[in-house]
Formats: structure tokens, C-alpha cells, sequence
């Protein structure tokens, strides 16, 4: 076996050349997938819209948009190839799109997530997102509930602490543990359970 170089990574704005990457990252995560029309009008033609990918060389393997509505960054979608789940991918987006958030001004970050999502759960707790609310069958496929979860202000010496923390933890040059085989778009994407 050929050992693989280690992949740079790198968190750039989205683009409408990555949507195809986008939807197919999109389509292997969740079960009702945004149609690749909606990421275009998002990054074209919705102000309140900041989009960030996470490319491993040229394969985009991540990405998260948010709506900045007056003083409030709401996290509108999040996701990772599921080839790259569980090697920090996550962590470096979240950092990195808290800190597009505050450098917007906005005060808190909110964002909904399905109950049964647990590992996502925890990697926003990690973050600072504590539960505020649930809304009831927010989920069209199955009727699930959405817990609904905020930052404490961005501002504050907390917030400021756990950040900090956060992106010395995930900030990375380098993907050491590269998960050999990632799909290729046309490839059929694998759905998961969320």
C-alpha cells in the first residue's frame, strides 16, 4: 500500500463552481437535501447569506452558510463528507464560521438541530450553543423536532476564552488521517441516518 501525502486544507467562501460539490456532500447528509438552485440564489442573491467550503486540495469537503439577521448569525445549514466526519473537519468550519459571525457583528449564533442528532449536538455544545427551545415537527421528512440552541454573546470574555480554545484545537494545515477513498461526485452518495 502507497502511503498517501498529507491533503492541506483550506476554508474559502463559496463559490457557484462548488456547487456540485456542495449538493453531493448535501445529498449524503441529509435526508431532504436542498436542491442545488437554492445554494446558487443563497450565495447570489440573498444579502443576509455568508457560505464557507473546507477544501482537502481541490475536493471540497465541507461546508456551512449562515444568515446574518440584524445582530444574530443563524447557522442555516452545516455539513461534511461523511468520508471526513470524525477528524476535526467540523471543529475548523465552526471556528471558522463563529468567527465570520463576529466579524459580521453579529452578538450570538443560533442554530436548529434534530433531537436524535447527537453528534452534532455535541460538537456545537463544544462550541458554546446551549438549548433553548425546540420546535415542534420542524423536519419535513419525518416530523422529528428541532432542538433550537445559541451562543452566550460573541463578545463576551467567556465566548472569547472557548473560542480561542477552539481554534487552537482545530486549526490545522495538514489532514494527518486522510480517509484514502473519497467519493467522486458521480459517484451515488451514501444517505445517512440524521
Amino acid at each position: 500500500m502507497v502511503a498517501r501525502p498529507p491533503v492541506s486544507l483550506v476554508v474559502t467562501e463559496m463559490t457557484p463552481d462548488d456547487i456540485p460539490a456542495v449538493h453531493a456532500i448535501e445529498s449524503a447528509s441529509f435526508p431532504t437535501p436542498w436542491p442545488p438552485y437554492a445554494f446558487r440564489d443563497e450565495i447570489e442573491s440573498n444579502r443576509m447569506a455568508k457560505y464557507l467550503v473546507v477544501r482537502a486540495g481541490h475536493r471540497v469537503i465541507a461546508y456551512a452558510g449562515i444568515w446574518l439577521m440584524v445582530d444574530e448569525a443563524h447557522v442555516t445549514t452545516f455539513a461534511v463528507l461523511p468520508a471526513y466526519r470524525r477528524r476535526g473537519i467540523g471543529g475548523l468550519l465552526l471556528c471558522e464560521l463563529i468567527a465570520l459571525s463576529a466579524d459580521l457583528g453579529a452578538a450570538v449564533c443560533t442554530l436548529e438541530v434534530r433531537l436524535s442528532n447527537a453528534g452534532a449536538r455535541q460538537l456545537y455544545g463544544e462550541f458554546g450553543f446551549k438549548p433553548v427551545g425546540v420546535r415542534p415537527r420542524y423536519y419535513s421528512d419525518n416530523g422529528e423536532d428541532a432542538l433550537i440552541m445559541t451562543t452566550d454573546r460573541l463578545e463576551s470574555d467567556d465566548m472569547q476564552r472557548l473560542l480561542a480554545q477552539k481554534t487552537e484545537r482545530y486549526r490545522f494545515d495538514v489532514l494527518v488521517d486522510d480517509p484514502g477513498y473519497v467519493p467522486d461526485l458521480e459517484d451515488p452518495p451514501e444517505v445517512l441516518d440524521q
